[in-house]
């Protein structure tokens, strides 16, 4: 397990809850939590909207090199566990801690809950229901401020490029990255080995559902 550094608190409180989300009653400490493989929740918030003429983007977030799962891969805009005993409504704290803007439940588009599992890395047992959620917002990249006691930059990609880069057809997507604690926006690459790695194309089917959504679609799952 990586070194937590300021990326997280090992012995954080979770609630422990069975595969189908009901509670447990049991609380642990995080690292207990991924050491054993204890169900919990966690919050996905992605950002998406659309640039210069018209253009689509979804925002990823590279993890901090500190955090004690994938280390510095891309994920989604905004993720955190819901510490014991949160609601909902307030594990919505982490738009805040760590992209630096505040949001409400009733701006974000349900997107459902994914069942995740991760059992690649060593001494880690991952295993979440993760409450996904979409924020349709076309502010700038500048105008998010990411903490670098939570992340390393924010990501800002084509829609359009990422669909082609997820279905084999380029190797590369050209983007934006606003470092933490840097105000100024840089050009960067990623190609598929900066995301964490799945096998329910979650990455891919977040995009088709962010495009939808910005065209107007109602109903849209992941």
């Amino acid at each position: 397990m990586a070194d937590a550094g300021a990326a997280q608190d090992p012995s954080e409180l979770f609630d422990v809850v069975r595969a189908d989300g009901s509670p447990t009653g049991r609380t642990k400490a995080r690292a207990a939590v991924h050491r054993d493989g204890d169900w919990h929740r966690s919050v996905h918030v992605w950002v998406a909207g659309r640039g210069e003429h018209g253009v689509p983007f979804l925002v990823f977030q590279r993890r901090s090199p500190a955090k004690d799962t994938w280390p510095g891969r891309l994920d989604a805009t905004v993720g955190g566990h819901f510490r014991q005993g949160e609601t909902l409504v307030e594990t919505l704290r982490e738009t805040e801690e760590e992209i630096g803007i505040a949001i409400s439940l009733a701006e974000l588009h349900p997107l459902g809950t994914r069942i995740c599992a991760n059992e690649a890395e060593s001494g880690i047992l991952d295993r979440e229901l993760q409450d996904v959620f979409l924020l349709v917002s076309d502010r700038p990249l500048t105008a998010y401020r990411p903490n670098p006691a939570e992340l390393d930059s924010l990501i800002r990609l084509p829609i359009v490029g990422m669909l082609d880069l997820f279905v084999g057809e380029v190797s590369v997507v050209e983007g934006q990255r606003l470092a933490a604690g840097v105000g100024s926006i840089e050009p960067t690459t990623v190609d598929l080995d900066d995301f964490i790695p799945n096998v329910d194309r979650y990455f891919y089917r977040v995009a088709i559902a962010a495009e939808l959504v910005l065209r107007g679609a109602r109903h849209v799952a992941v």
